[in-house]
């Protein structure tokens, strides 16, 4: 089974880390919607403010980790859920000044 990575980067500043890991993947019995990814914003204490993945998509499915709890979130399409991630993780980088260099 396969997985094509697409995009990677990690941005550490003002005491938040943004990382993201997104890869194609032909393994759909684990993955049924082609991708395995994670999306995660959280700080240098080990606190996560925003994480979406889909580690065990296929018993949990898509998944939303934030620091209040988490939440099984339905899944819109990879494109969407970046720019959904990169909206919300934008209100805490706003808040401490930060500025991800990110591919878009």
């Amino acid at each position: 089974m396969g997985h094509e990575l697409t995009h990677r980067y990690t941005h550490v500043e003002t005491g938040l880390v943004e990382n993201v890991v997104i890869r194609r993947t032909t393994d759909t019995e684990t993955y049924p919607s082609g991708w395995k990814y994670t999306l995660h914003l959280g700080t240098l204490q080990d606190l996560t403010l925003v994480r979406y993945d889909n580690a065990h998509e296929d018993t949990k499915g898509h998944e939303l980790h934030t620091a209040a709890g988490d939440a099984d979130v339905e899944f819109p399409g990879m494109e969407e859920l970046i720019v959904e991630f990169w909206a919300s993780a934008d209100e805490y980088w706003d808040t401490v000044g930060g500025n991800p260099p990110r591919p878009y």
